[in-house]
């Protein structure tokens, strides 16, 4: 497998994939990763890593980092060792980041199954976590608050040196002895505090003499008045340090006590770093997980090497299906070699857990042992030829492969006398072909062009040359065999056409049949594959269009519904402004019948009708327009039922008054020109009216302004009353009159009973004269 690896250069892609990892547990399992021939563990890798792509999409910004490679420091721990603060404060932000990564993902289990399932191995120790970021600071330093005898040592220490300052300051600005120091200064020479003195003073200033200048001209000297001082200063740093060794080891013993935990805990947090960098390296390559399907199948579909620009042809490469020995012919330049590396890289990394950049669609097979013989491996050493250090590699694979092989052979037969070469790699094919093994060989021998064509499960191939730019297009055309070409870029370089000819003519009959079956073959294919691509392309701007114009009816229907709800709605307040107007002109009308004699109550009961007539005119004006269809009659008689298109109603003719007729529809008279009624058997009434303003509209058409109750019990008039107000309700009505009579006055009380607490009172009372006065209840509705 070294081998393969090695010539295939999977090893550069496991280098390119390391780079994506961010610890060095991370880096380390990329080091360790082999492609496996487990299934089970292959699906399972390809599935980790789009959950961990998948996660970069959706929360590129969770934080997954933090942690440490703590592993010595965890083998010292299990060992009672005391660990450094430096050591305790990196297990401490690693302890910090397995909590909050186990709770990321236990708040996303139906989102990452597979993540999740790793994250279950993360420990969570608060409080040694809390314990230890609380004693350690960044740097490793030890925080006042890792023990209270700490903090109250740290302040003994201050306050100390805090007075042996003040006294060494007393005596350098003393005036007798600013003479006597080189500086006014106080220094420090092995924790103590000294002054530098002149050596010509050295008995001026009486104490230790600690550390002297380079020159010997100044003594550093601790005066004799603040040496108890600082011996006291010293013994607080002593007590101090004991303090800080016991805070260390007490930290130490707790993580002793959890170690196996948090290395299981590390573990977790280095494979999750793994799978993340797998998934880095795909959105690198934009690269997919294959299809994984059973059995040795390979079904590339736009494949591009992963180790070549981003400008590499895609190769789309079937092996396996229909035939399991694919023979690659043409030219050196044609890019054969990159096709078999393609071939090579995409099953060890599809077997490795990792993605692939091809196109959705691709199949992937699974293979016990992939066998790669590509380059020149000339050994200096045992002086072997090309041709030997091949047959070397050939020989190894023929004692190893078989059922569920992958066998990768460039310029098979190559190096030696052109007919045994192309007899010796036909030998090969057969022996691999019988084996069962899938085959893929390239080969530049015409002579196995006609092999594949006569052998079943033996495919040509060849990769597109383009003979009038003479650079490889790098396609690879499946199905058709390659041809050299050399006549043709002979001719585009400048060799003379004789001798061109004198070449063609020592081929022979069958050679040139052969070559120009080939040529036009090419030529059909490549008109072929051009007019696909139209297709394609007019197909896709097809699809384009409908979707334009979907999305445009779409657009159309929602404001044609729009539109509709709006005059919907309009018509619903006419009719319920309407309805109000109308009322209120029956009240006036009511009050002045009361108070009027039988002359004005005529002309009274003229008004009433006038101001009413208005009111229709009014709601027929703002009504929407509707032209609608059928026959328009020539004359209607009074009773006769009609259509009106501009309301989607029925009505009956009231009177008719030239061109003008009067219809009565619901509860309302119109007034309308001749020319908008149309017959009631030749209309269909439209469904544009929606079924909320249906109800309205019925409702406005048959509710009256008054509900009689006389002779009910009470139970039944509740029910009525009930059903009454919602119907005036819904009908615009602003009020209604509930007639219960005199009568002993238990059915007038049950009635206010209900009507104090109904949600459609706004308020009542009862009737005056004219509205049946204690007999009726007068209820205004909200």
């Amino acid at each position: 497998m070294e081998r393969t690896i090695k010539r295939l250069e999977f090893n550069k892609v496991l280098e390119r994939l390391a780079a994506h990892a961010q610890s060095e547990l991370g880096k380390q399992k990329v080091e360790e990763l082999v492609p496996s021939t487990n299934i089970l563990d292959i699906k399972r890798w390809q599935a980790e890593t789009s959950e961990g792509r998948e996660l970069l999409r959706l929360e590129p910004l969770a934080e997954l980092s933090g942690w440490h490679d703590i592993r010595q420091a965890l083998i010292r721990a299990s060992r009672f060792a005391v660990l450094s603060a430096e050591e305790l404060f990196a297990v401490g932000e690693t302890l910090a980041a397995s909590r909050h990564i186990k709770k990321f993902f236990s708040e996303r289990l139906d989102i990452y199954p597979l993540l999740s399932e790793l994250a279950e191995g993360l420990t969570n120790q608060a409080q040694l976590e809390k314990d230890i970021l609380t004693s350690i600071l960044p740097g490793g330093e030890i925080a006042d608050a890792a023990s209270p005898e700490l903090l109250q040592l740290r302040r003994g220490i201050q306050r100390s040196q805090n007075k042996v300052r003040e006294r060494m300051e007393n005596l350098i600005r003393a005036s007798e002895n600013q003479k006597y120091l080189q500086d006014p200064i106080i220094t420090i020479r092995g924790d103590r505090y000294v002054v530098p003195v002149k050596q010509e003073y050295r008995n001026q200033i009486p104490g230790i003499v600690h550390d002297q200048s380079a020159s010997g001209a100044t003594l550093f000297v601790e005066p004799m008045a603040v040496v108890e001082a600082n011996n006291q200063v010293r013994q607080l740093m002593a007590a101090e340090k004991q303090e800080i060794l016991r805070i260390l080891s007490q930290l130490s013993q707790a993580v002793s006590a959890v170690h196996e935990d948090i290395s299981i805990a590390l573990g977790a947090l280095g494979e999750l770093d793994f799978i993340l960098a797998k998934a880095r390296y795909s959105l690198k390559l934009n690269a997919w997980s294959p299809k994984i399907v059973d059995g040795t199948v390979i079904d590339i579909i736009k494949g591009r090497h992963p180790l070549l620009p981003g400008d590499a042809v895609p190769a789309t490469i079937s092996l396996g299906k229909h035939f399991k020995t694919l023979v690659i012919t043409g030219p050196n330049t044609g890019g054969k070699t990159v096709t078999l590396k393609t071939v090579g890289l995409f099953t060890l990394m599809t077997q490795a857990g990792l993605h692939i950049p091809a196109e959705a669609g691709t199949e992937m097979g699974i293979f016990n042992q992939v066998f790669a013989d590509i380059g020149d491996e000339q050994s200096i050493e045992q002086s072997l030829s090309t041709f030997s250090s091949h047959m070397t590699n050939l020989v190894r694979i023929l004692e190893q492969a078989g059922e569920g092989s992958l066998v990768l052979m460039d310029e098979l037969g190559a190096g030696t006398d052109p007919t045994e070469g192309a007899a010796l790699a036909r030998a090969i094919l057969e022996e691999l072909h019988r084996r069962g093994a899938c085959t893929v060989a390239t080969t530049h021998y015409s002579e196995l062009k006609n092999y594949a064509y006569t052998t079943p499960g033996v495919e040509n191939a060849s990769v597109e040359f383009d003979v009038e730019t003479l650079r490889p297009t790098y396609r690879l055309l499946i199905g058709r065999p390659g041809r050299s070409n050399a006549f043709e870029i002979s001719a585009r370089l400048g060799l003379r056409q004789g001798i061109i000819e004198s070449a063609r003519n020592f081929l022979t009959t069958e050679q040139v049949e052969v070559a120009e079956l080939i040529s036009k073959l090419e030529k059909t294919q490549q008109l072929a594959e051009r007019e696909r691509e139209e297709a394609t392309a007019l197909r896709r701007e097809s699809e384009q269009l409908k979707e334009k114009y979907r999305a445009l009816e779409q657009e159309l229907r929602a404001k044609k519904e729009t539109i509709l709800e709006k005059a919907h709605e309009e018509a619903s307040r006419l009719v319920r402004q309407s309805r109000l107007e109308a009322e209120e002109t029956v009240k006036e009308l009511r009050s002045r019948l009361a108070e009027a004699g039988a002359k004005n109550r005529e002309e009274a009961i003229h008004q009433a009708r006038s101001k009413l007539q208005q009111v229709t005119n009014k709601v027929a004006s703002k009504a929407p327009q509707r032209t609608g269809s059928g026959e328009i009659p020539k004359e209607v008689k009074p009773g006769e039922e009609v259509f009106l298109p501009k309301y989607n109603q029925k009505a009956y003719v009231v009177g008719v008054s030239g061109s003008n007729v009067q219809v009565q529809v619901g509860i309302m008279k119109l007034v309308v020109p001749l020319r908008e009624l149309r017959k009631v058997k030749e209309v269909t009434v439209t469904s544009g009216q929606s079924k909320v303003g249906q109800v309205l509209m019925d409702k406005a058409q048959h509710i009256g302004t008054s509900l009689d109750l006389r002779g009910m019990t009470a139970d039944e008039a509740m029910l009525d009353i009930e059903k009454y107000l919602d119907d005036a309700f819904l009908a615009g009505l602003s009020s209604v009159i509930l007639i219960h009579g005199k009568g002993t006055g238990a059915l007038r009380a049950a009635v206010q009973r209900e009507l104090k607490n109904h949600p459609r009172v706004k308020s009542f009372r009862l009737g005056e004269t004219g509205e049946g006065g204690t007999g009726a209840t007068v209820v205004t509705l909200k």
